[in-house]
């Protein structure tokens, strides 16, 4: 326990820019998600057999790409993503760097889970609507996404406690955060209880990302 309190005081200030760099990561990388992330998920649902406009050219060539990124280990995308990550933030190491990574990993990701999503939303919902003379887009916006909308804060919310992790695997590579605090000093240095006080604040950060989902999704579930 002394080992544990005298870390807390000699690292806490690099415990605290860990934490701040790990929320960077993963507040970026859900950003991406919802801005390219869902309309790449409502693409594959509108263009599938069964959606909207069903094209199925269009649908093989977007769900090959989607599993092309998906498929990739992230350790690996995060190194491929290097040179990109130097051109777009001007930096291969740090949290900005591994924000475009884990953006990449993300976007595909997400776009699968948006896509289940909207499948599960009863097709005689969306054919009322078309026939009361909605357009697509309406029918997207106010029948697809709204009455999706808890089960997409629920993937969200698992989206966001998963690269919570990813972005420890991002610390293996220099790229800030947790993980990186955690093998700096506590493998490479032998610094147990520095590794312990990161393993604690991850363990926080993920209750209390699903906690906030657990709790949008209540507010948001009509059921």
């Amino acid at each position: 326990m002394n080992d544990l309190l005298k870390a807390l005081v000699d690292f806490g200030p690099d415990l605290w820019k860990a934490t701040t760099d790990t929320f960077l990561m993963v507040g970026v990388t859900m950003v991406a998600a919802v801005v390219l992330g869902l309309p790449l998920g409502v693409l594959l649902f509108v263009s599938s057999a069964t959606g909207l406009h069903p094209r199925p050219l269009l649908h093989r060539i977007t769900s090959y790409l989607v599993n092309v990124l998906r498929s990739f280990p992230f350790i690996i995308l995060l190194v491929l993503l290097i040179p990109f990550s130097r051109f777009v933030v001007g930096t291969s190491i740090g949290p900005k760097a591994a924000a475009v990574a884990l953006s990449f990993a993300v976007i595909p990701y997400f776009a699968r889970m948006v896509e289940q999503n909207l499948r599960d939303v009863p097709r005689g919902m969306i054919d009322m609507a078309l026939a009361c003379g909605a357009s697509p887009m309406d029918v997207i916006r106010k029948v697809l996404v709204r009455e999706a909308l808890p089960g997409l804060l629920g993937s969200l919310t698992v989206t966001a406690t998963g690269f919570i992790a990813y972005s420890a695997v991002a610390g293996a590579v220099g790229a800030g955060g947790l993980g990186d605090l955690a093998i700096r000093y506590g493998y490479y240095r032998f610094e147990t209880a520095v590794m312990i006080w990161c393993v604690v604040i991850m363990f926080v950060l993920v209750q209390l990302t699903q906690l906030l989902g657990d709790w949008l999704v209540r507010r948001t579930d009509k059921r």
